[in-house]
């Protein structure tokens, strides 16, 4: 029976490519997700040990921080005294001190160099020869004065700069002028990520980010035979209760850690949509073998009649779907491997660098590819096989086609819909439930929803294409009257099919209403509070110094400005509440603070107030007072002067930004500036902002409109990549299709030909067959486009409490294209069985039986 599987694999390749590559696409996926995030992984596991080659010891400062009653405790970071005693010790060869933030260089326009958010600047910290391990020099020499930086190499070369060059670097503060005094290399990990690197004398560095004579971190190195666990015994009580210090293997393996646990997600978010695309696979596979067996059904009957057993014929399928398995799954992996090696150097274009290692091809990546592919392709043939061995030789030899017995489909139709009902029933539960464990409970229902629908489609389609028949009568005549005659001649086939597109459409819709619905509503909350015509940010998303208001207070028609200074206090309770300082005299006009009782002019009298949300769960109302200590350690009793209806662009608490103060020895943490302007937006407006801020190419200056983009753009990114890792599933779909129609060509042979013989020329034809293909297709896309639509309604609520002004949005115009791209895919999947129909002999078809 082996022989016979191997010889019907071989006589079916063209029926049978068809599944080959859907479990090649789904396999690929899978596997080239593990080689993928293995070879990051490793590369940037290994980059982390280099950078701490030499490094016997780590130690990392938790800085300022403060006790059970809210008092300010410990050093903001590791003394130079601290440093210098562990120089001392013995089998020390050398101590450096780090310290680092947000540095931004300006390109020779003006512009931001690298991305803001990884743009880092340190201080160079030379040991006994007087260079630092962590940087190779390529041009120059490290910083050695206070108006000297360094700059790494890419960096360099996207600003044209060369030694001796002034370059403008911002940090949080204003922006300066600096000589370039050296370009390097170097392993961080911020500059293989797109990001820039600059160099500072340590004083300047101290000063810029920390407190002057203070380090956050300390690399200590060994003298040669030194054993670092005994360093670190020795250095440990000399840095107290305040700061980790750990062996350099230690911090190194910690950091491996750290990465894997990192690329964890992404992998579990590939390998997510890659069985997505096996799943849609199994449909395939499952027509496929539907198709070959019913095409030997006198064939196997005969086996039957000279002695085979029902085993031995259910195990002849089954040999197939394994030896199809298994060569899917050795192309898939080799697919999974190029693919893996694309996506690196496709990171690499967009400006990712991913550090240089060798591909890791796992066990793992191999034996899950292997079994994956192997399972899926046997598991969906095995309903096929098991309902060949079942038929009996007699009733099989009388007929090529046999119909499923109306017991089998009452059977399919009710576990379909019991399924399908618990699915439904968990999604309205996951719904009204709300929150995370919602959307847990929605992702469940929408699993069983899915199975439920995918078993009663053949039921449900013949009611549907009826609907349509007339219209396709009226429009394309004979043909269009066959077509959908045909759709459903074979309702479990056409489900089938229909099925996988199902299951494509509803994740694309879901996530676009979704995501549509969820930009607009964030869009709207912004936009709506804000009165302001220009919101000021940092690129890096860290504070703004206060140096920006005091500029912008003093520019040319400019007639209001806020911080949005972010804070805390304290309560009786030992509890902490998030605050937003801004200025009394000028927020009415730059927020739009929806007033629920008393006055936002009470802040000017140093009150406070409270959203409608916090005030209700916490009891306070217009004259409520709390007692409050703040960061920089003051105490004070408020007062709440007014209650308003939850924002987002404000904290639960809002008061004036002279109360909130700062950390000892720290700036206040001013997140934005909201800035109106006489004339409000235009370029000159915004020229003068810029001009006011000396051009700083760190601070993003932000328009309405600018804002809007932003929120649009990360929702589009988001779904584009969602359509691309999906487009998988729907290319197996498209396989699908190609199958559905072949077997279709193939059960109607002999008809095509009468039809041909009584005057149906070979243009009617394929019309018919294209026809048959757009209707299953559009079929099957209503209903996911229904699904999904429901599933983002569901999840939408499970949203709904923490987005204000959440309304569900349908894009008419996304599904509209997508209605379209359906039938376009029907079409083209039609081409070769509409071409095949066409060109068969008319006498020989008659003929056929």
């Amino acid at each position: 029976m082996f022989r016979t599987a191997l010889r019907n694999v071989l006589a079916h390749k063209a029926r049978l490519l068809m599944t080959l590559l859907a479990v090649v696409l789904g396999v690929a996926f899978v596997s080239g997700t593990f080689v993928f995030t293995d070879t990051v992984s490793k590369a940037m596991s290994d980059q982390s040990r280099k950078s701490y080659d030499g490094v016997a010891v780590s130690v990392t400062s938790y800085g300022t921080g403060r006790n059970e009653d809210g008092e300010k405790e410990g050093e903001p970071g590791i003394g130079q005294p601290t440093l210098d005693k562990i120089a001392k010790l013995d089998g020390v060869d050398s101590v450096s001190g780090r310290v680092s933030g947000f540095a931004g260089v300006a390109d020779r326009s003006g512009k931001l160099i690298g991305t803001g958010w990884i743009n880092q600047g340190a201080n160079y910290a030379p040991v006994k020869d007087g260079k630092d391990p962590r940087y190779t020099f390529t041009q120059g020499a490290g910083p050695a004065k206070a108006d000297q930086v360094a700059l790494d190499k890419a960096s360099a070369e996207t600003g044209a700069y060369k030694v001796g060059d002034k370059i403008r670097v911002a940090t949080n503060g204003p922006v300066k002028e600096y000589t370039l005094s050296g370009v390097f290399t170097t392993e961080d990990g911020a500059v293989n990520a797109g990001g820039s690197l600059v160099l500072f004398d340590a004083k300047v560095a101290q000063e810029l980010y920390l407190v002057p004579g203070y380090y956050s971190e300390l690399s200590v190195a060994a003298k040669s035979g030194a054993d670092a666990d005994t360093l670190l015994s020795a250095i440990k009580p000399m840095v107290g209760e305040n700061a980790r210090a750990e062996t350099g293997a230690a911090l190194a393996e910690r950091n491996a850690k750290d990465i894997e646990q990192g690329m964890s997600g992404m992998k579990t978010g590939l390998l997510g949509f890659g069985f997505v695309a096996l799943f849609v696979s199994v449909f395939l596979i499952y027509n496929t073998f539907t198709m070959l067996v019913a095409q030997r059904t006198k064939e196997l009957a005969l086996l039957r009649a000279v002695g085979a057993t029902r085993g031995q014929v259910r195990k002849s399928v089954l040999s197939e779907a394994l030896l199809v398995g298994l060569l899917a799954s050795a192309i898939g992996l080799g697919l999974g491997v190029l693919l893996a090696v694309g996506l690196r150097s496709g990171m690499d274009a967009f400006g990712v660098k991913i550090p240089a290692g060798p591909l890791i091809i796992s066990p793992t990546a191999v034996i899950t590819a292997l079994c994956v592919g192997v399972v899926i392709t046997v598991l969906a043939a095995w309903l096929p096989a098991r309902r060949t061995a079942k038929i009996p030789p007699v009733a099989a030899m009388g007929s090529a086609h046999l119909p499923q017995s109306t017991k089998g489909l009452v059977v399919l139709n009710s576990v379909g819909g019991t399924i399908t009902a618990l699915g439904a029933a968990m999604i309205l539960w996951g719904s009204s439930k709300g929150g995370e464990t919602g959307r847990w409970i929605i992702g469940g229902g929408a699993f069983f929803t899915l199975v439920g629908i995918a078993v009663l489609i053949p039921m449900l389609s013949r009611p549907l294409i009826a609907l349509i028949r007339p219209l396709l009568e009226r429009v394309f005549g004979v043909a269009g009257n066959l077509a959908a005659r045909n759709a459903v001649r074979n309702p479990r086939r056409t489900g089938v099919t229909a099925g996988m597109l199902t299951i494509g459409l509803t994740l694309v819709t879901g996530l676009t209403v979704l995501g549509v619905t969820i930009g607009q509503a964030i869009d709207k909350s912004t936009t709506d509070n804000i009165k302001a015509d220009y919101v000021l940010s940092m690129a890096s998303g860290d504070s703004l110094d206060p140096t920006v208001l005091t500029a912008l207070e003093k520019a040319p028609g400019v007639t209001a400005v806020s911080p949005q200074q972010s804070g805390y206090f304290i309560d009786g309770a030992k509890t902490y509440h998030s605050a937003s300082g801004v200025n009394p005299a000028t927020i009415d006009r730059l927020i739009n603070l929806k007033v629920v009782s008393g006055s936002t002019a009470s802040l000017a009298q140093g009150q406070v107030a409270v959203a409608d949300k916090t005030a209700e769960k916490a009891g306070l109302s217009v004259g409520s007072t709390i007692d409050a200590m703040f960061g920089d350690g003051k105490k004070q009793t408020l007062k709440i002067g007014a209650v308003y209806e939850e924002n987002e662009l404000v904290s639960p608490y809002v008061m004036d930004a002279r109360l909130i103060g700062a950390e000892e020895g720290a700036k206040p943490e001013i997140r934005q500036v909201f800035v109106k302007m006489d004339g409000g937006e235009s370029k000159a407006n915004e020229q003068k902002v810029i001009d006011a801020l000396g051009d700083n190419p760190a601070i993003k200056i932000a328009d309405k409109q600018d804002m809007r983009n932003e929120m649009g753009g990360v929702i589009n990114l988001m779904l584009n990549l969602m359509y691309g890792l999906l487009g998988m599933a729907l290319i197996i779909a498209v396989l699908g299709v190609v199958n559905t129609l072949a077997m279709s060509v193939f059960e109607r042979t002999q008809e095509i030909g009468m039809l041909r013989a009584v005057g149906l020329d070979r243009g009617r034809v394929k019309n018919m067959i294209r026809l048959e293909a757009v209707v299953i297709s559009l079929f099957g896309a209503v209903l996911g486009i229904g699904l999904g639509t429901f599933l983002a309604w569901a999840l939408g609520r499970t949203f709904k409490a923490s987005i204000p002004d959440y309304e569900l949005v349908i894009p008419f115009d996304r599904i509209g294209v997508f209605l379209l791209l359906a039938g376009v895919v029907g079409v083209l999947a039609a081409m070769w069985p509409a071409r095949s129909a066409a060109r068969l002999n008319m006498l020989t078809a008659i003929k056929t039986e």
